[in-house]
């Protein structure tokens, strides 16, 4: 049995979403968000703050996070561990990549995701926001 079989419908969900982030697969990103649902990113970064509705998370806070990355270079996601119970689920992954900057990007992350009606509804993401203005964004 296969983890994604294994996990509870809510984690199949967070688990596709992460399978369409790492191929790229912009209307599967899409079709994973509820059309009202929120992503919350802390710091003060160009992706900090509260991002609201479907539109948002996706032409703002991905399309802001994926505008510092090099495309030329190699970008990655891998899921590290998944669990939850009911409507949440929690995830930590690593992603890697190499910003704009030139520098490298190596970052672990978690969020707490939670699904209704088979859509995400809201995501909290926490990682080490320096880190991420380090490699990112600082001159």
């Amino acid at each position: 049995m296969t983890a994604i079989a294994a996990a509870s419908p809510a984690q199949q969900l967070v688990l596709r979403y992460f399978a369409a982030l790492a191929e790229g697969d912009q209307a599967a990103i899409r079709e994973c968000w509820a059309e009202d649902g929120s992503v919350w990113y802390g710091g003060d970064l160009p992706i900090s703050g509260t991002w609201q509705g479907r539109d948002q998370v996706i032409d703002g806070f991905l399309a802001t996070a994926f505008a510092h990355l090099d495309p030329e270079r190699e970008i990655g996601v891998k899921v590290t561990n998944v669990f939850g119970e009911g409507d949440q689920v929690l995830v930590e992954w690593d992603s890697w990549a190499t910003g704009k900057t030139g520098r490298p990007y190596h970052e672990k992350n978690i969020a707490v995701f939670v699904v209704r009606d088979g859509r995400i509804v809201t995501m909290r993401e926490y990682a080490d926001t320096q880190h991420w203005e380090r490699a990112l964004v600082a001159a």
